[in-house]
């Protein structure tokens, strides 16, 4: 089988093209920086997985457009090219931000989309013009709605976690009692591979490991898996909450957008694609797959 992968130089794309080679797949890895992705492609493929995004930045610095640009206008462009070919799968790799910012119980993909970021409009924008389209009977389309992707080499949120667990340094964040869906790349791999190999119908589908795991029991995985000693601060959440709202303005290492990123409850469902798979659970539980990317960091 030979596969497309845009944005294979990044994480997912990275683990992925590695994931296919060793199930003895074809990969073919495209660049979308600059015009010339479009000679590149191979019209006659199985599958085309589209990676190539601009991530969500905390930071708040990207401008607007950039995400409209690319998030958008890019996957706009490579999908009129898979429609007018013989390929027969397109993934696109949105994201639950497309849905929703804040999640209140658990996100699953009945529910009506209202993002709130340039980042999660531009996500949705794209779906929005994806699904607009008529697909030939032998054409499947599959948006992919991923939470928080983590593995070996992932630098993140979780990588500056661990970085502050390791040195000792006390999580002055534990007052706030929440629970987070995350993915797993060993997981995430799994399903894909799955939907390419199964009848499955078109359609949106979330992905996320079986249990949400809270900030608190992630800091407590770090130390375990450092030999530290967990240190959990209950600093009152007013007092967290002024200090993030001052690093809006001083540009601090906490501010809003990353405090919520941190603290704020954001469960998403897997049941649709495990359904649709006839699958009861995924591979590696959730804290599984975190010990083992916690463990990477540590090497």
């Amino acid at each position: 089988m030979k596969i497309i992968l845009t944005g294979a130089s990044g994480f997912v794309g990275t683990n992925l093209s590695a994931f296919f080679t060793d199930q003895g797949n074809e990969v073919l890895e495209i660049s979308m920086r600059g015009d010339c992705w479009e000679s590149m492609l191979d019209r006659k493929a199985d599958v085309l997985i589209h990676l190539a995004g601009k991530a969500h930045d905390t930071s708040g610095e990207a401008a607007d457009q950039e995400y409209f640009q690319i998030n958008t206008g890019l996957t706009q462009r490579i999908f009129d090219e898979f429609m007018n070919s013989a390929i027969r799968d397109f993934f696109y790799f949105s994201s639950v931000k497309a849905a929703a910012d804040s999640v209140e119980g658990t996100l699953d993909e009945t529910v009506t989309p209202n993002p709130k970021t340039p980042y999660g409009i531009s996500k949705l924008r794209a779906e929005n013009h994806l699904l607009s389209k008529v697909l030939p009977a032998d054409k499947r389309l599959f948006i992919i709605r991923p939470c928080m992707i983590h593995g070996p080499g992932n630098k993140g949120n979780l990588n500056l976690l661990y970085k502050v667990v390791k040195k000792g340094i006390p999580w002055p964040l534990a007052a706030f009692d929440n629970k987070r869906s995350f993915i797993s790349i060993d997981n995430l791999s799994f399903l894909i591979w799955q939907m390419i190999q199964q009848p499955l119908p078109s359609g949106i589908y979330n992905f996320a490991d079986d249990e949400p795991v809270s900030t608190n029991r992630l800091v407590q995985l770090i130390a375990e898996v450092t030999g530290k000693k967990a240190k959990l601060w209950k600093i009152p959440q007013k007092m967290i909450s002024f200090a993030a709202e001052t690093g809006d303005f001083l540009s601090l290492p906490l501010n809003r957008e990353r405090l919520k990123k941190l603290t704020e409850s954001y469960m998403v469902s897997n049941l649709k694609v495990k359904k649709a798979l006839h699958i009861e659970r995924l591979q590696i539980s959730a804290e599984e797959g975190l010990v083992k990317t916690i463990q990477s960091f540590n090497n």
